[in-house]
């Protein structure tokens, strides 16, 4: 039997690194909240209590505490309906063919954040948490 030289190397920190994963993918989230509801490092602010601004909140509000490893589950659960709603809202549209394509749609953020989001609602916070 032959061993994997990365799993053999990288499989004792996969915990770590899941750990790295989740705080970064959140603290990025968060930021995106942070344009949206603070103005932070953003050319233009949508309104206070459009749908936008709110989808900023949530995003501001689930990508901390993701970050953080507090409410974990939910947390990313609520972001990842998030994003699915932004991606067939704002980048799909419902129209078919090529426009169904996060490449062509513009929608490659919104779609991997939405399941990187689902897979850490079912994994849970994992090292570096607090709720743990």
């Amino acid at each position: 039997m032959t061993r994997n030289p990365i799993q053999h190397h990288l499989g004792p920190h996969a915990d770590l690194i899941y750990g790295v994963l989740r705080v970064l993918a959140g603290a990025l989230f968060a930021f995106h909240g942070m344009q949206k509801v603070l103005g932070v490092l953003a050319e233009w602010q949508p309104e206070v209590m459009s749908q936008l601004w709110i989808g900023g909140v949530i995003e501001l509000v689930t990508g901390a505490l993701i970050a953080i490893g507090l409410f974990t589950r939910w947390a990313a659960f609520v972001a990842s309906g998030t994003m699915a709603v932004a991606y067939m809202q704002f980048h799909w549209k419902f129209r078919f063919g090529e426009h169904l394509i996060p490449t062509i749609n513009d929608g490659e953020q919104a779609f991997v954040y939405c399941f990187l989001f689902l897979y850490i609602a079912a994994r849970g916070p994992g090292r570096l948490s607090v709720g743990r």
